[in-house]
Formats: C-alpha cells, structure tokens, sequence
C-alpha cells in the first residue's frame, strides 16, 4: 500500500536523508523516501496492521525530527 504525507519544518536535505533512513527500518515499512524539496514522504508499507505502522511511523519522525509536522487527514 502506497502512502503519501505532506510534512511542515524539515529544515534541510540532510535530516531528510537522516529522517528516511530511520523510516526504512520501521517494521512494515517496505520502502520510504522523504523528499525535502517537495516536503513530503512517500511510504511503501504492508497492508496489514496499516493503523500500527502509521503509528511506529509517526513516533520515528517525532524522535528525528520533533519540530517536524506530519501531516495526516
């Protein structure tokens, strides 16, 4: 399942890069890219337990980035 999120204050390409590496080992998450530029994260992720990896997801930006908005409708 593919996932698209705006993101508000990601400062910069490097905690961008930082911010996806740390994504890319979240459990249930196949693929993440964050783009700085566009300001957004695409998530590749299984498409069972999508509410528990949103969540693992969510937490994981707050500890890299904690003035960083994800955000989600």
């Amino acid at each position: 399942m593919k996932k698209v999120y705006k993101v508000e204050n990601l400062d910069c390409a490097n905690c961008a890069q930082k911010l996806e590496d740390k994504l890319n080992k979240v459990k249930g998450v196949n693929d993440c890219k964050v783009s700085f530029m566009m300001q957004k994260i695409t998530l590749e992720i299984n498409d069972e337990n999508v509410e528990e990896i949103l969540n693992d997801v969510l937490k994981t930006c707050k500890k890299v980035e904690p003035d960083m908005k994800v955000l989600v409708k």
